[in-house]
């Protein structure tokens, strides 16, 4: 089996490289769609209210609105935060690698694979890029404002530092038929 981390800034487009690699036959595991799920687990919401207060919760729900302005304005609540859901995070990825078979190619779509020093859980690291005013547009295509965009860019190491500590890195700032070319050649040689 092969695990292999895939990183890149927000709005650089790891979730469609993810998507052609599992066309291609990879297994993918979104980290994003774990941490939404652990979101609605009550050990989770009962800590995550200690750590920020009881205006983060609404009913039984985190408001994820606000523990988004919380976490990119203030960085070291990012760090109690991601402390909170990572070990878990991992956990449940392990748990999912252990059903899968040997010959597997596993892609973990992961943002903070450097920033938190992740590197080492994964066989290879691929980092999507693209130029920073392509990955705002396509923040602001989600409904994330220019200035929050650029907030959440600025939280994570810069994209050239994590293409020279990857083993493969794929241009994403150009048309689709272009990034799926570089996904099949990383791919065959995976």
């Amino acid at each position: 089996m092969i695990v292999v981390g895939l990183t890149g800034n927000h709005g650089m487009g790891k979730s469609t490289v993810a998507r052609m690699f599992r066309e291609f036959g990879a297994v993918t595991i979104d980290t994003d769609d774990i941490v939404r799920e652990l979101l609605k687990d009550s050990a989770v919401i009962y800590e995550i209210k200690k750590a920020f207060g009881e205006d983060i919760v609404k009913g039984n729900e985190i408001n994820k609105k606000l523990l988004a302005e919380i976490v990119f304005e203030h960085p070291h609540m990012r760090i109690f935060l991601e402390n909170i859901l990572h070990p878990r995070v991992f956990d449940k990825i392990d748990k999912e690698l252990k059903k899968l078979p040997e010959d597997s190619i596993v892609i973990v779509e992961a943002p903070v694979i450097f920033e938190r020093g992740y590197q080492n859980r994964f066989h290879r690291i691929i980092t999507v890029f693209t130029d920073e005013d392509a990955a705002v547009s396509r923040l602001k295509e989600k409904g994330i404002q220019e200035e929050d965009a650029r907030k959440r860019l600025k939280s994570q190491f810069p994209v050239e530092m994590k293409i020279s500590k990857s083993d493969y890195a794929v241009d994403n700032s150009k048309d689709l038929e272009s990034t799926r070319k570089q996904v099949e050649e990383i791919y065959t040689r995976l």
